[in-house]
């Protein structure tokens, strides 16, 4: 099978988001490196049936949620730690006032992190948060809440950042 550019230059492209879209799902850059390099070979596997479409982007992004999602079920364990990733990841780390967010984010059980990424992150809808993860709109919304309350908790009330504002405007 010979290689398409077109698949190359999309990797190129918009490898870099989609390394930060999985250290957003997985808290550290080990596992975002294993979850984009595990979506992007389905991706290559589905590419010629893909390329037609207007967004592969899309397609990543939602099977690095549903690898994520499936890790989680396996090992229903997790221990993440703030450890500073190797040299070529500077830019997927945040800095200053964020990382307390990020910190706060990253001890999150995985399912809530989950669901507030792809709402908050990806700004999907309650009901295309269900469907990506095979959950019902309940579970996602219950997921969310209790997410929300963790963080506010971790967070300062007082701090540069607000949790989950956006979500009350939205009930």
């Amino acid at each position: 099978m010979e290689a398409d550019p077109r698949f190359a230059g999309f990797v190129a492209e918009r490898g870099q988001a989609l390394l930060r879209y999985g250290y957003v799902l997985a808290g550290n850059p080990h596992d975002a490196a294993d979850l984009v390099q595990e979506a992007l070979l389905k991706l290559r596997a589905a590419w010629p049936r893909l390329r037609a479409k207007d967004n592969p982007e899309s397609y990543v992004r939602t099977t690095m949620a549903r690898l994520h999602t499936a890790t989680w079920r396996l090992r229903r364990r997790e221990l993440l730690a703030w450890d500073l990733p190797e040299h070529g990841h500077h830019d997927v780390l945040p800095h200053g006032d964020e990382q307390a967010m990020w910190q706060a984010l990253a001890g999150l059980p995985r399912r809530q992190r989950v669901v507030l990424v792809l709402r908050y992150y990806e700004g999907l809808s309650d009901a295309e948060i269900a469907t990506t993860l095979g959950i019902s709109r309940g579970t996602v919304r219950s997921q969310a809440s209790r997410g929300l309350d963790k963080l506010r908790a971790a967070m300062p009330a007082h701090g540069p950042m607000s949790v989950g504002n956006e979500y009350e405007e939205r009930r």
